[in-house]
């Protein structure tokens, strides 16, 4: 069980657009965001090929859905890279569902309300429409819910949810430890100048964390995460981005030519965004996948100041669980 007290379960989501990303107590799961509707394909076996399993099925009330790897091999891709998706739109009810299935599967019920800490982009959550945003995310993630996987039913209530960046999550993996407790030999950091460089699957984030404030001429949010890379691939357009994501997880993607153009997309934004800034910096944090696939690069460019979390896919959803953590540290005092 995945328990924060004996009223609530904490939960981080990070609402990737690559992959939905879960952490509690009891550890993480990703679920790649692919999503598939109208799957009329029923042939899971044939002599002579391997035989063949079908993705986690979701039924909602908003329709039917094939989520996770290799979704986009089952049925019609659904593809929107839009932030409006985040807001409510149903393929993203069908990946959270999926995502909690996951877990419970993995972790056990979740059978108390949960309270969620949820990151999002750095773009909706600035300008005008912020609040709106944000007003928008709380009124469909809050609230019982209840779903169908794998003709399994499934019901869970998240009765809190609060907002934040993704890179708030990454500068929160860095500070603080499982408990919501300020790791000692980091906490002065907070109080310096910390870069956080989300490089995910649709975005590449950039945020700079001063005396606890951001500093605001140093974030910003760039539509050239690895879907950049992917399309650099897919010149001819004959994979959806999604199942070409599935082979790139797979390893059996040739991204040899293609890498070193996309690489020095990111280091264009960052360069375009700090400059030579970063020299002033505590700390560079490097998080997402994408800065996975840079790693034997990327953190080259910093001068012995950066610092790449264990799993950094996961570190933003395990930094928003720790985040939460301390709010309800801070509650019960």
């Amino acid at each position: 069980m995945t328990t924060a007290t004996n009223d609530t379960i904490i939960l981080g989501e990070d609402l990737g657009m690559g992959a939905n990303k879960l952490y509690g107590t009891q550890g993480g799961l990703q679920l790649p965001s692919q999503v598939a509707i109208n799957g009329a394909q029923k042939v899971t076996s044939m002599v002579g090929l391997r035989s063949q399993k079908a993705p986690l099925h979701i039924r909602t009330q908003q329709g039917s859905f094939y989520v996770g790897s290799d979704a986009h091999d089952w049925g019609r891709p659904v593809e929107n890279l839009d932030y409006d998706r985040l807001t409510g739109a149903p393929e993203m009810h069908a990946l959270l569902y999926g995502s909690l299935t996951n877990f419970i599967q993995k972790h056990g019920k979740l059978d108390r309300p949960i309270s969620m800490m949820v990151g999002m982009p750095i773009e909706p959550l600035t300008g005008p429409e912020a609040q709106a945003n944000l007003r928008a995310v709380r009124k469909w993630m809050e609230g019982i819910h209840e779903w169908q996987a794998d003709d399994k039913e499934y019901s869970v209530e998240i009765a809190e949810v609060s907002v934040t960046s993704q890179p708030v999550g990454a500068l929160f993996d860095y500070l603080l430890d499982e408990e919501g407790n300020f790791i000692k030999e980091r906490k002065a950091a907070f109080k310096a100048e910390v870069g956080i460089i989300s490089v995910g699957f649709n975005t590449v984030e950039l945020l700079v964390v001063r005396d606890k404030q951001p500093v605001q001429r140093f974030t910003a949010g760039t539509t050239a995460g690895v879907r950049r890379l992917l399309e650099l691939v897919n010149s001819g357009k004959h994979y959806s981005l999604g199942e070409l994501d599935s082979q790139l997880r797979r390893g059996n993607l040739n991204i040899k030519d293609a890498l070193p153009i996309w690489e020095r997309e990111v280091t264009g934004v960052i360069s375009q965004q700090w400059g030579d800034a970063w020299r002033r910096f505590a700390t560079v944090l490097l998080v997402g996948g994408g800065a996975t696939l840079l790693k034997d690069t990327l953190p080259y460019r910093f001068n012995g100041k950066a610092f790449v979390p264990a799993d950094p896919v996961l570190s933003i959803a395990r930094g928003l669980f720790k985040l939460r953590q301390q709010v309800e540290n801070r509650k019960r005092k």
